[in-house]
């Protein structure tokens, strides 16, 4: 009877950027990907698989990915098509999504 079950925690950051984008009444813009588990105090944590998860990204179109900052590590950054936004804290998230 309703409710929402998933079972990867990179889906975090996307579920309360949208919890927020609804509540402040400002869309996230278009071509924007997320992916982050979010702790009790805010901080974004790294997840698996980041890599795999920027390259599909890109072969969808998107244009700007946020990530958890601690996934940078490692991560190739050469002949990108999607710029990468690390982020420490959902605070760090909201303003690059609403300004």
């Amino acid at each position: 009877a309703g409710g929402l079950k998933v079972s990867d925690p990179a889906i975090d950051l996307a579920v309360i950027s949208a919890i927020l984008s609804s509540s402040m009444d400002a869309a996230i813009e278009p071509g924007v990907c997320l992916a982050g588990e979010v702790g009790l105090s805010g901080e974004i944590r790294p997840v698996n698989r980041m890599e795999q998860r920027i390259g599909e990204a890109e072969k969808l179109g998107f244009k700007r990915f946020l990530l958890p900052k601690y996934n940078m590590q490692g991560i190739d950054k050469k002949n990108r098509k999607i710029e990468l936004i690390p982020v420490r804290k959902v605070e760090e998230g909201v303003r690059e999504l609403f300004g």
